[in-house]
């Protein structure tokens, strides 16, 4: 029995562009799958025709047992979405937004406003909630967002990046958020580009990449996937970061990752703690001084990198704009 979001085959184009290319996907209820994928590779797209924002092309829908073709209204008055980016009236304040929203789920007045003044203090915007919200920064502006997506506590949520503009603490606070909802039995499809987030939150991650699932699995399963271990080594002077390529080269089991500006090089390795000290020797050898080395499991990075060929960038697939979601440049190249 398919689960609380199903999706078999979604096709949906753009003029020439594919977007969704045949996406299957399959979150069973009170589970939350993460949805990573490189820029442009269709999470949007997928988000938005599970909520009725976009028609595919063609395939099938069914989230909360209703079909996404045939009853849309249906489909809206049971989930909650918080989208790319904080869609919230600026004109009025951060509980009349909240109350507004409520009433147009058809709550009546006075528990619009107790479920109001409830999510101001859970996103700890209660001492600005009688100011309007053009005034709110902008971490302010998503939180107040992702506490409008929670106002009739759906049982189905979608969240397209949600954490993204929240500082460490916000981040964090909101994932107890969502541990509470999903405990409750709320299911959720959670996009991210913090990797971590997915590794903190997701019971399984679906890949996608050019319109498709190309991977699925729990985190351990898709580390498990990418296979042995990573040394790391940060070299102590710039120039030396090629020669200290051409060392790890050599011992390694793949390609090594420089990033530049953080003067760190990764390789794949097997053979453990021993390995690592015969690489301490050989750079003490060639004179390469090294600041930091160790030797670690794969991440969801190392996932990311081996199933899509880069790392994770934050990207609007419609505008085609960057932004690091982290606020730095990697400055990342290959060593082969």
């Amino acid at each position: 029995m398919p689960g609380a979001i199903y999706a078999e085959g979604l096709v949906k184009t753009f003029g020439d562009v594919r977007a969704l290319d045949g996406v299957d996907l399959d979150v069973p209820e009170g589970t939350v799958l993460g949805l990573l994928g490189p820029n442009g590779a269709g999470k949007t797209t997928t988000v938005r025709c599970l909520t009725t924002l976009l028609r595919p092309d063609s395939g099938t829908a069914v989230v909360a047992g209703i079909d996404v073709l045939k009853h849309p209204d249906a489909v809206r008055r049971s989930v909650g979405l918080s989208g790319q980016f904080a869609a919230v009236d600026e004109y009025l304040t951060g509980r009349e937004n909240l109350q507004m929203v409520g009433q147009l789920y058809q709550m009546k007045a006075k528990a619009a406003k107790a479920r109001a003044d409830e999510l101001l203090e859970q996103f700890n915007l209660a001492d600005a909630a009688d100011r309007t919200t053009k005034t709110y920064s902008g971490g302010m502006r998503r939180r107040l967002d992702l506490a409008a997506a929670l106002v009739v506590s759906p049982p189905v949520m979608f969240m397209d990046e949600p954490t993204t503009g929240l500082d460490p603490r916000n981040r964090q606070q909101l994932w107890e958020v969502i541990k509470q909802l999903v405990s409750g039995g709320t299911t959720l499809l959670l996009t991210t580009q913090y990797l971590e987030e997915a590794d903190h939150l997701a019971h399984d991650i679906a890949v996608v990449d050019h319109g498709r699932v190309i991977a699925r699995g729990t985190s351990d399963q898709l580390k498990a996937r990418t296979g042995g271990e990573r040394v790391e080594v940060v070299v102590h002077e710039r120039e030396h970061i090629r020669a200290a390529a051409e060392v790890l080269q050599g011992f390694g089991k793949g390609d090594t990752t420089i990033e530049d500006h953080m003067r760190k090089l990764t390789v794949p390795v097997t053979g453990g703690a021993k390995l690592l000290a015969e690489i301490i020797r050989e750079l003490d050898s060639r004179g390469i001084e090294i600041d930091d080395i160790g030797l670690r499991r794969p991440t969801l990075d190392d996932v990311f990198l081996s199933l899509t060929g880069h790392l994770a960038e934050a990207k609007d697939e419609d505008t085609g704009e960057t932004q690091d979601p982290k606020n730095r440049k990697r400055g990342k190249e290959t060593a082969k």
